[in-house]
């Protein structure tokens, strides 16, 4: 009997009864066909792949990320609590030590999704690993933990979480925002004052093949995760890169993905994007399983798979080699960098535009971060959108030093009542998220 090397844990849910449109790219579909190649492999009869089924989150789970506005019912749908419970129930499995490695393939995805949220932009409505992380720290003492987000578009929901977290790596390889939604991910953007070096973006140009994203994974990814020795490493596993995908530009094969899964070794992952339902997504989510059980996977192809059609030009790969080079550089200057960073005069100020695409609202906000050396400081968000009014959201990190625990109160305390309709404080010290009555019409 066929056995796997490496126990792994998976977690199906297509969410049956929620989609943004019946023919939109974010449909139910996108895992049925790979459910259907898993099963026709027999991947689920070899020993040591363990399907799972997924629990849901709690509201306290959603509230340890996010300041849903007006509250998580308004943001979220039961497929939502669902997804997000996917890759919870395959965090547990990998802390628990059921499994090795787990593969949570669930849909709504959340890279998009902000720490606050008005509503679903990029097709995410909360950050589902963000959720899993936040449960796993709280649940399990995990402290250090590297997130490597693969898929084509810029995890910019959760590179705004954990902007300001020093304990948290996180690194996108996506295809170059002037190029693609959602038009950021630059090699500039590095982090917060307090957590300059952390957030690492990784811009690809269009039509990078396997020999880009590999040499990406080699060159760059693997000697950062190295340096910063991450608890748990977690592969955001957008599958949008693949030759195939309709609203992408780029040339990745299934092949390519198994091997970059298996150079990264994460310890799970969470389906992300991905939206060729027939070309792509079977054969990908087979190479990403096999990759991760420890399996031969080199003779995964897709019938049309033609490597000299998707070839990189040399100019590609100069290119890629250019931005390497200035990648480490900036990780190895980290200390030069933050230091440079905390004497600009704004330094602990963000004012944002915010455009939440998939549902059509507006959103205005700015932040303010405590500038501390003993914790990722007290953080301030002030934010509006044109359908759900305005909030006040304090967020106390869950390593916070008395100072930074002091400002947070003072923030939440005084702030105006007749000014906001909602006023929030997400204190991570004592788990809890307290909601301060408004005088505002809601």
């Amino acid at each position: 009997m066929l056995r796997a090397k490496n126990k792994t844990g998976l977690v199906f849910f297509p969410a049956f009864d929620w989609a943004i449109s019946p023919t939109h790219p974010e449909r139910e579909e996108r895992l049925l066909y790979t459910q259907d190649q898993v099963f026709e492999e027999g991947l689920l009869d070899i020993e040591g792949i363990v399907e799972y089924k997924p629990d849901l989150v709690t509201v306290k789970d959603v509230q340890r990320v996010h300041f849903c506005v007006p509250d998580p019912w308004a943001v979220m749908t039961e497929s939502h609590f669902i997804s997000a419970g996917g890759a919870k129930t395959i965090g547990m499995a990998v802390m628990d030590k059921k499994v090795e490695r787990g593969f949570a393939l669930v849909r709504p995805p959340g890279h998009h999704a902000n720490r606050v949220v008005h509503g679903a932009r990029g097709f995410c409505n909360v950050n589902i690993e963000a959720i899993m992380i936040e449960y796993l720290r709280r649940a399990y003492g995990v402290d250090r933990v590297a997130i490597v987000d693969t898929d084509c578009h810029h995890g910019d929901g959760t590179q705004d979480i954990y902007w300001h977290d020093p304990d948290t790596l996180f690194i996108s390889i996506h295809q170059d925002g002037r190029t693609l939604y959602p038009g950021s991910g630059f090699l500039n953007e590095m982090g917060g004052p307090n957590a300059v070096g952390t957030t690492i973006n990784i811009p690809l140009p269009p039509h990078t093949s396997d020999e880009g994203f590999l040499y990406t994974i080699k060159e760059m990814v693997l000697p950062i995760l190295a340096d910063f020795k991450p608890e748990l490493i977690i592969n955001s596993a957008g599958q949008d890169n693949h030759y195939s995908d309709p609203i992408t530009n780029m040339n990745f094969s299934a092949r390519g993905y198994a091997q970059l899964t298996d150079l990264l070794q994460a310890d799970i992952a969470v389906l992300e994007g991905g939206y060729s339902i027939e070309g792509a997504l079977p054969y990908v989510n087979t190479g990403i399983i096999l990759a991760m059980a420890g399996l031969d996977y080199s003779h995964l192809s897709e019938p049309d798979y033609d490597p000299e059609r998707y070839m990189q030009s040399p100019a590609t790969t100069r290119y890629i080699e250019q931005t390497g080079i200035k990648v480490l550089k900036n990780w190895r200057q980290r200390k030069v960098l933050a230091e440079a960073a905390r004497v600009q005069p704004d330094c602990g100020q963000r004012s944002r535009r915010i455009f939440y695409d998939t549902d059509s609202i507006y959103e205005t906000q700015s932040e303010q971060i405590r500038i501390c050396d003993d914790c990722a400081g007290a953080l301030r968000i002030e934010s509006s959108s044109d359908k759900r009014g305005s909030v006040l959201a304090v967020h106390l990190p869950r390593k916070a030093c008395p100072a930074c625990k002091a400002q947070a109160y003072q923030w939440y305390e005084s702030a105006p009542a007749d000014r906001f309709n909602h006023i929030f404080l997400q204190d991570r010290l004592e788990d809890a998220f307290l909601v301060r009555k408004s005088a505002v019409a809601h």
